[in-house]
């Protein structure tokens, strides 16, 4: 299993700006998408964006233009950037680990808080 360990959420003001890290430990083989998701109180979690090992990315439309998910592979760390943020964007975030195939994965980070006020 890998071990995620995420950071940088807080309070902001909307039009405010975020970034959030997750660093991933506790295997040595490749990750093959990493990716944060977020959930409000009694709904279902929601992808934000993803990003794979080759650098390709994916994002719920809410967030185009505004958020950017990036990965250092070699720190097997990914980041995602929030900028003009809005209070619809206020939830709990999480970070996934996934790996297919030897040695496979699918492992969630405990959340960070972002709270987004108006």
């Amino acid at each position: 299993q890998v071990q995620l360990v995420e950071s940088g959420g807080g309070l902001v003001q909307a039009g405010g700006s975020l970034r959030l890290s997750c660093a991933a430990s506790g295997s040595i083989f490749v990750i093959h998408r990493m990716g944060w998701y977020r959930q409000t109180p009694g709904n279902q979690r929601e992808l934000v964006a993803t990003i794979t090992s080759g650098g390709s990315t994916n994002y719920t439309d809410s967030v185009k233009g505004r958020f950017t998910i990036s990965r250092d592979n070699a720190k097997n760390t990914v980041y995602l950037q929030m900028n003009s943020l809005k209070p619809e964007d206020t939830a709990v975030y999480y970070c996934n680990a996934y790996r297919l195939g030897y040695r496979a994965f699918d492992s969630w980070g405990q959340g960070t808080q972002v709270t987004v006020s108006s």
